[in-house]
C-alpha cells in the first residue's frame, strides 16, 4: 500500500511540473510595458473657484458616507464653500498622456472642465501649468499644452484591431496614487452609453477609479488603444465595468482641436431608436435590426434627402447598422459635406438614398411648460388625452396634429411605456390630428397585435409598441 501511494504521488508531481510552466507562460508580463511608458503618463490636478454651497463632487460620481476615502474627498472636493459664505476652491484629479515631445497632452474634457488652473505633474516630479488648446464635451476629449521639450511620448495603436478577451493595461492616478498600473481584458467593443451617442466605447474590466480619467489604455504591444473615460458604478468605485474612448475617435477630435480649437461632426438630422421585437412585428420584419427613425428635423440633410418617419436604417456607407447605437458614431465620424449612401426599409421595401452630410449643430435644451387641459379618457388604451395648446406646440416643435397624454393608468398604454406629458403623433400609418379623431380611431384598432405608436417627448421622438386587449370597454 505504501508503494502505491508513493507511485501516485510521483505521478501527481510530474503532472504539476508538466502543466505549470505552460499555464504560467500564458499570463502576460506587464513589467516592460510599464517601464517603457510610465514616464509619458502624467497626473493632472485642477482648481476652480466656486461660490459657497455650490461646490460638488465630479459629474457621475457618488460616494457614500462612512467610506475609507471620506478624508480624501473632503480634501479635494471640500464641503461646498466656507461657513462665512465666501467662495472656495474646488480641486479635482485626473490623468493624461503625452502625445508629442513638445508638450501636447491628451486627457478627458470632464477632467479640465471649468478649471481656473491646470497643473501637470511629470514622473520626474516637475509641475507645469498647462493651457487648454481645446475641449470637446461630446467625446469627452481635451487637448492640453505645456511648455517643455524632449518629453517622453506614448506610441499610438489601433483599437479596431482589438479583440474581445485581449489583455489591456491602464496607467493613471486613481485617488491621487500616481502611476498606478491596473490590468484586465477587453470585455466588449462598440458600446454606446446613454449620455455619449458619438463614441463607440471599449468596455473593459480594468480597475478604473476616480483619478484614472484621461489616462491611457495600452495593448500588450505597449500601444495606446484608448483613453479611459468613465465607469459604471453604484458606489463611485470600480465595479468591473470600465469604458475607454477608442484612440481613433480621440485622435480625430485632437486633430480638429489642434487645427481650429473646435470639433465638427457629421449630422443627418434624425432622431432614432432601437427596433424591439414588438416593433419589428408591427413593421413586418422577421427580426429586430437597424435604427428606427422617430423624427426628421426640419431643414436637415435627412429631410432634404427624403428620409421619412418610420424608415429603418439598415446600412450606412456599406456598414451594417445592427442597432440604433451603431449609427451616430458612423455619421459623426463622416466628414461634413461628404455624400453618404444609406439603405433603409420603408413600408416593407428596401430603398437606397444619398445624403449630403451636414454639420452637427450646437446642443439646445428645450423648455417644458405646464398645462392643465380638459382630458378625455381612452378606455381601451388606459390613458387620458387632451388637445395641444399653442404654447405646448411651440415647446414640443409640433406644428400640427398630435394629442397630449394627460394621464396614464394601468393597462396597455402603461405597459407600452407611454408617459404623462407625451404627445401621440401617429399610430401605425395613421397621423393623429386631435382628440376627437383619436377617440374614433381607438374603436377600430385591432386587439392582440403590436401597434407602432409614435410619441414626442421633451428629449425627442420615440416609437412604442402597444398591444390592445381583446375586450372593448
Amino acid at each position: 500500500m505504501f508503494d502505491r501511494y508513493r507511485f501516485i504521488g510521483a505521478i501527481c508531481a510530474a503532472l504539476v511540473l508538466a502543466v505549470s510552466p505552460p499555464a504560467r507562460a500564458q499570463l502576460p508580463d506587464f513589467t516592460q510595458l510599464v517601464e517603457q511608458n510610465n514616464a509619458a503618463v502624467v497626473n493632472i490636478s485642477t482648481t476652480q473657484k466656486v461660490a459657497a454651497n455650490e461646490q460638488q463632487m465630479p459629474e457621475g460620481l457618488e460616494i457614500p458616507e462612512g467610506t475609507p476615502f471620506d478624508d480624501f474627498f473632503r480634501h479635494y472636493f471640500g464641503e461646498g464653500g466656507g461657513s462665512d459664505g465666501q467662495p472656495s476652491e474646488a480641486k479635482s484629479l485626473g490623468s493624461g498622456f503625452i502625445m508629442s515631445a513638445d508638450g501636447y497632452i491628451i486627457t478627458n474634457h470632464h477632467v479640465v472642465k471649468g478649471a481656473d488652473e491646470i497643473v501637470v505633474r511629470l514622473q520626474d516630479r516637475r509641475e507645469l501649468v498647462a493651457k487648454i488648446v481645446g475641449s470637446d464635451k461630446r467625446s469627452d476629449v481635451a487637448l492640453l499644452k505645456i511648455e517643455a521639450s524632449q518629453l517622453p511620448t506614448v506610441k499610438l495603436g489601433s483599437s479596431e484591431k482589438l479583440k474581445v478577451g485581449e489583455w489591456v493595461l491602464a496607467i493613471g492616478s486613481p485617488f491621487g496614487f500616481d502611476h498606478s498600473a491596473t490590468a484586465g481584458i477587453v470585455s466588449a467593443k462598440g458600446r454606446s452609453l446613454p449620455s455619449d451617442n458619438y463614441v463607440p466605447f471599449i468596455q473593459t474590466d480594468v480597475a478604473i477609479n476616480p483619478g484614472n480619467s484621461g489616462g491611457p489604455l495600452f495593448n500588450l504591444n505597449g500601444e495606446v488603444v484608448g483613453v479611459n473615460s468613465q465607469i459604471y458604478s453604484r458606489t463611485g468605485g470600480f465595479m468591473g465595468l470600465s469604458f475607454a474612448i477608442p484612440i481613433e475617435v480621440a485622435m480625430q477630435v485632437v486633430d480638429q482641436l489642434k487645427a481650429s480649437g473646435r470639433v465638427s461632426r457629421g449630422w443627418l438630422g434624425v432622431q432614432i431608436q432601437d427596433v424591439t421585437r414588438e416593433l419589428a412585428e408591427s413593421f413586418g420584419m422577421k427580426k429586430p435590426q437597424g435604427a428606427l427613425v422617430s423624427k426628421v428635423l426640419s431643414k436637415s440633410p435627412a429631410e432634404a434627402a427624403g428620409v421619412q418617419i418610420g424608415d429603418i436604417v439598415l446600412e450606412f456607407n456599406g456598414q451594417a447598422v445592427d442597432t440604433s447605437a451603431a449609427l451616430p458614431p458612423m455619421v459623426g465620424m463622416t466628414k461634413v459635406g461628404e455624400v453618404a449612401k444609406i439603405k433603409l426599409l420603408r413600408n416593407g421595401a428596401i430603398k437606397e438614398l444619398s445624403i449630403k452630410i451636414g454639420a452637427l449643430p450646437d446642443e439646445e435644451e428645450p423648455a417644458m411648460g405646464a398645462a392643465e387641459p380638459d382630458a378625455v379618457p381612452l378606455k381601451r388604451m388606459g390613458a387620458s388625452v387632451a388637445d395641444l395648446t399653442p404654447e405646448l406646440r411651440e415647446q414640443f416643435e409640433v406644428p400640427r396634429g398630435g394629442v397630449l397624454v394627460y394621464g396614464v393608468n394601468p393597462g396597455p398604454a402603461y405597459e407600452a411605456g407611454l408617459r404623462r406629458g407625451d404627445v401621440i403623433l401617429r399610430i401605425q400609418d395613421k397621423e393623429i390630428n386631435g382628440v376627437k379623431q383619436l377617440v374614433e380611431l381607438e374603436k377600430t384598432l385591432p386587439a392582440g397585435k403590436s401597434l407602432a405608436v409614435l410619441v414626442q417627448r421633451r428629449d425627442g421622438s420615440i416609437f412604442l409598441a402597444m398591444k390592445l386587449k381583446d375586450e372593448k370597454q
